[in-house]
Parts: structure tokens; sequence; C-alpha cells
């Protein structure tokens, strides 16, 4: 990174990160660090996909591109169901396959007619993306769009003029419907499919077909605090697995390296097994956003109606996603209704009651903080800023102490299970390595250890009630810069 570059960047942190009324300045930041709409996107955590076209009235997952759009026929959709489920469940938004591989468009666009318009629901009058946008707005969630660059419906997929179909698709979607919050691009391209009734198989060059820079950009053009998704990112990735579990570590930097025979990085050529842990060196920050359906299959079959993930199961896939630091995109079918199964609704309130009753109260609250060092000795840096529950605080030391502890002595009485850590992400990520500490039998004893905090690393174990708490950090790429330390007891299970 050149001086111009560096200073920059550096300017851009210090805007982000608040300065003290002191003569003691802020940490610099290291490595890659968030853009704003990627820290606005570290909030939410925890939102919805809904998968949702022909495929969930002909069983299928994939459509061949070749289905009548009279088959799409739900009987009683309700948007505000689906988005109220979402709320119940404790999301901050939902993600709608606006276009899937089949080539069917939930809106009834204006550039084909395999779309909503041509089937016999709201008789043809209906927009499926319009509503569930509208609900969600509503229901105080935000909204994102999912278009799938393959299309095995369209005659010139594979040519040059699908690309622009394409382009004016994805405009369609980012000015009809007010703010996205993030646009999801998958990664499957080419294959067998109609293409028009050519009934062929069709290769592309995913990584120069689509002209990805200029597709950026016009997201960008049209919606400016969008994050765009895909295994390359730029904003989010892919976590390389749709089991909606993260790697431990799993770093927010990353570097998008072509997969052996591809030439550029591009959607659909990166190697994705990187994506599941991040790069500790990488050149950007793009985070990991984990998928994963709440049934086997991510469309709606009746089939599976007796295998939705449990409470349980869904709150071990939050702590293995959202406690490493990515996020959790939790797939949640309609039925051919259109609306949210009730033995999904029945799974997701059950998960919602442990999340609810695990982090309601910071069981730290109260607690006296103490650090082995404060930069500059100054109380805007001090450890009582874990405490606040504001991540724009944090607590630091100065600059080459990379080796600090910082301990919690709670208020008697006190059980607990689950430790929640989090880095002021404008400063980059920081910790490589850690650790907890009880006060038990007038002794230290460590009960945690791990590689790498970022925007959220949650640790849970055995209920307990030491008395003090020591969180250490044992090796550091730059000083740290810690913002949360709140400690949280989970239900017990019967």
């Amino acid at each position: 990174m050149n001086a111009l570059l560096l200073a920059s960047a550096f300017a851009f942190a210090a805007a982000l990160s608040p300065r003290p009324q002191t003569e003691v300045p802020p940490p610099h930041p290291h490595g890659p660090v968030p853009s704003p709409r990627q820290l606005r996107w570290h909030e939410r955590e925890l939102y919805g996909f809904l998968h949702f076209t022909t495929n969930t009235f002909t069983d299928r997952e994939w459509g061949y591109g070749d289905e009548d759009p009279v088959v799409f026929a739900p009987t009683d959709f309700d948007a505000d169901q689906i988005a109220g489920v979402a709320v119940e469940a404790g999301m901050a938004g939902l993600i709608l396959t606006g276009k899937h591989h089949d080539g069917f468009c939930l809106w009834p666009s204006a550039l084909t007619d395999h779309d909503v318009a041509a089937s016999p629901w709201r008789e043809g009058k209906g927009d499926v993306v319009r509503e569930i946008a509208e609900a969600c707005r509503r229901r105080g969630l935000a909204f994102g769009v999912y278009l799938s660059p393959w299309d095995r419906h369209h005659a010139d997929y594979g040519r040059p003029a699908y690309v622009d179909y394409f382009r004016a698709q994805l405009r369609e979607l980012l000015t009809g419907y007010g703010p996205i919050f993030e646009v999801w691009f998958d990664g499957a391209n080419g294959g067998d499919g109609y293409y028009g009734g050519a009934r062929e198989t069709r290769r592309i060059d995913p990584s120069t077909y689509y002209g990805w820079d200029e597709t950026i950009a016009l997201v960008r053009a049209l919606q400016p605090d969008a994050c765009i998704f895909s295994d390359f990112g730029p904003d989010v990735r892919w976590v390389g697995n749709e089991d909606g579990i993260a790697g431990d570590p799993c770093w927010a930097a990353y570097t998008p390296l072509p997969r052996d025979g591809e030439t550029v990085a591009a959607p659909g050529t990166t190697r994705t097994w990187e994506g599941t842990s991040g790069h500790r060196d990488g050149e950007r920050w793009i985070p990991a956003e984990a998928d994963v359906s709440i049934r086997p299959g991510w469309f709606y079959h009746a089939a599976e109606d007796e295998a939705v993930k449990s409470p349980a199961q869904l709150v071990d896939l939050y702590y293995a996603s959202v406690g490493r630091g990515a996020s959790l995109l939790l797939n949640l079918p309609p039925d051919r209704r259109g609306q949210i199964h009730a033995n999904d609704v029945a799974a997701l309130r059950g998960f919602r009651a442990i999340l609810a009753a695990t982090f309601a109260a910071d069981l730290a609250r109260g607690a006296r903080a103490s650090a082995s060092a404060v930069r500059g000795d100054h109380p805007a840096y001090g450890p009582e800023n874990v405490l606040d529950g504001d991540l724009d605080t944090y607590w630091a030391t100065d600059d080459g102490v990379a080796q600090a502890s910082l301990v919690l002595e709670l208020p008697a009485g006190r059980e607990w299970n689950v430790l929640s850590l989090r880095e002021h992400l404008p400063l980059g990520q920081r910790v490589d390595q850690w650790a907890v500490d009880v006060w038990r039998d007038g002794a230290w004893a460590e009960i945690a250890h791990g590689t790498a905090i970022g925007a959220r690393r949650l640790w849970r174990g055995e209920h307990q009630s030491a008395p003090k708490i020591r969180l250490r950090i044992v090796q550091a790429a730059a000083c740290p810069a810690i913002a949360e330390l709140s400690v949280h007891a989970e239900p017990r299970r019967p």
C-alpha cells in the first residue's frame, strides 16, 4: 500500500473511531478495516433467507428452466406472516430469491414473460418482491435480494446479450423496491438447461463472462449502502459450506484467490474452501456469511416437515457462526401456501427463547474491571469500557504492548457459562491468541483459549460461579482494542 492510500486508511478509521478528549491519540488501524456498509452489516449478525419459486410447487431444488409459470400458485401468500416469523426469531433482515437458476422471476419483470405476471397468483398482478420488501419495512427488517447469475430458461444465456439482460434485471430490483442491505450472487454458473427450447449444456468463463467490475459498479451506483455477497465478495464472502459453520478461527481479512486452472478470482472461480477461515494476512476486509437451511433442502418439501432443525441445533449453529465472527443466514422456505410452516415456526420460537434468555442480561454489569496496562493511563481507554455496552468505546494499551490482561471481579452469586468478546472493528482485527482464566481455589485456572476475536467471539462451557474472570491477550499483531467482555447464563438444558 502506498503512502497516500495508507494515510487515507488511517484517516478513515480514525473518523469512525471515537476521538477521546485527551492528548492520548487512538491506536492506528491494523491491516484492512471495514467500510461503513460493512460495519452496519456486522451489526445484523442473524438474518433470514427465503427460497421460494416454481421449485416450491414442482418439489425440486433446482428448476430446469422449462417450468410453466402457471405452476406458481401459492394458496394463501402472507408476507406479513413471513416477516413476523423472522422478527420472532430475532432476525435483522430477510434476503429473497428474486430469481433462482430456473429463471422464474418473483416480480413482474418488463424483460421477460417467465415471471409472476404469467402465473395465476393474484390474477397475474402479484409481486412477491414488493410484498416481502414492504412487509420488511413494516416490521423493521432490512431487505435483501438474491439474483442468480445463471439462468437455465433464457435463450441467450452464454452469449453477450444475456449479460445485458442480467444487469437490466438487477436494475429493476435495485430501483423499484427501496433500500437493499445485501445483494446476493450465487456461484453456480453454466450447465444443462432449457435455454429457450435449445435443451443443451452451455459453459461460460465465470471470471470474464459477466463483466463483474461493471456489474459491481452498477450495484454501487444504485444501492451504495448495500453489501455485495459472493464467494469473491467484494463486501461479504461465502463461508465455503452450506452447513452454517464458520472456521475456527474465522478471520475477517481475506484475499480471494482463483482455483487451479483459473486466471482471475471472481464469483464462481475462487478457492471457496479458503473462505471458511479466511486469511490472517488477507488483503481486504471481506467477512464470512454462513448460510444454512432450517430443513435439509433449500426449498419447501412436505416430505421434510419432520426434519426441521431443533431449537438446540439452531443454537449450536449460532455459536458456530455468529460466535466465530461470521453472520448466520438461516433459510426459511415458504410452503405452498406462501407462509412459513408451523414446524419451522415452532423451532424458531424455541431458538429465539434460548438466545433471549441467554443474552437478556450481562452478568458482568456492576463488576469491577482492572487491567495490566491502559493506553496513556487515560480513562478514555480504561478496562471499564468493555462493560458499557457501547462498541464505540474500548480498552486499549500503549503501542507495542501486545500482551496484556483484563480482570473482572463479579458481584457475588452470579452463575454463568457464556462469554462474549468483541474487538473495536474500525481499528481492524488485532488479536491473534487469547485465553480466559477464572479464579478458583485461590489461583487462576484456564478455562478457554482461542485464535482471533474480531466482530464477536462467543465461548460457552459448564455453568459456574467463579468470582473473577481474566481475559489474557496472549498474542496480538498490534495493541489490543477490546470493545466488549460480557458474561451470560444459558438456560440449562433438561
